[in-house]
């Protein structure tokens, strides 16, 4: 139990998420954001993000807490975390509309239903359902869209940032699901995320064709179907699920740098 866990424990289960593989989805796009259009304001709003990201996990157990009518130690400390991730939200939030002219909280405004959408599955204890993983990945990658616009970009050329974000993440999601489930011993089939990578790949194709974005992200996406070709195979052996989401995270991290060489040569 949390509240019979040493200090540093309790601190680190309170403060920061049980599950990992939201940090890829937060960190792809504010390097992507960053490394094309580095500025004051996209800095700020790549703080305030991880802010925004990690209150959901103490305001579920505060509210929680209150819900069961319980005051446990690690109540008040989760209250004082999500004060504490509210204030750098906010300072950081601020500190970008103080910082640039440009009208990047059109990203932020288009992402809120997502975002809210995953709250609402928060606080159902359903957050682990794939609604609510799909919006919440879809809402972090809302991030490079405003860091871009932020630093000027035209909004069809910084929302195509969104487009490719979002279609990394969906796949990608569906594939961690099945290779999850398929460990555990279920029979899954396959396809749903096979097909998610070949529509994707057809997306950025089309984003590449019309020249808002660049060809290298055609072989990021080539490189992710592969990937779900070999990972999904039946004769692929068996390995631990943080072995999953460390490769996960390192072909999120390829697609950026893919799509940013692209951008720079």
């Amino acid at each position: 139990m949390e509240q019979n866990a040493p200090g540093g424990a309790r601190i680190r289960l309170v403060a920061l998420p049980t599950e990992h593989g939201g940090w890829g989805f937060l960190l792809e796009p504010i390097i992507l954001g960053l490394a094309l259009a580095p500025t004051a304001s996209g800095i700020l709003l790549g703080l305030a993000a991880p802010g925004a990201f990690l209150i959901r996990h103490p305001l579920q157990l505060a509210l929680g807490d209150r819900k069961r009518g319980k005051r446990y130690p690690r109540t008040a400390l989760a209250e004082r975390f999500v004060l504490g991730y509210s204030l750098l939200a906010g300072l950081a939030l601020l500190g970008a509309f103080v910082t640039t002219a440009f009208p990047f909280w059109q990203a932020l405004l288009l992402a809120a239903p997502l975002a809210i959408l995953q709250q609402v599955y928060d606080f159902r204890k359903q957050s682990r359902a794939i609604v609510p993983e799909l919006a919440g990945a879809a809402a972090l990658a809302a991030l490079a869209p405003a860091i871009t616009l932020a630093a000027g970009w035209e909004p069809w050329h910084a929302f195509a940032l969104w487009a490719i974000l979002i279609a990394r993440a969906i796949p990608a999601i569906l594939y961690v699901r099945i290779r999850l489930r398929r460990m555990r011993g279920m029979t899954v089939a396959g396809a749903p995320a096979l097909v998610a990578h070949i529509v994707a790949l057809a997306a950025v194709a089309g984003l590449a064709i019309t020249r808002l974005t660049p060809w290298t992200t055609i072989v990021a996406f080539v490189l992710l179907l592969v990937r779900a070709l070999h990972g999904l195979s039946p004769h692929r052996p068996t390995v631990r699920a943080a072995r999953i989401g460390f490769q996960e995270m390192a072909f999120g991290m390829l697609t950026v740098v893919l799509v940013v060489a692209g951008y720079a040569f």
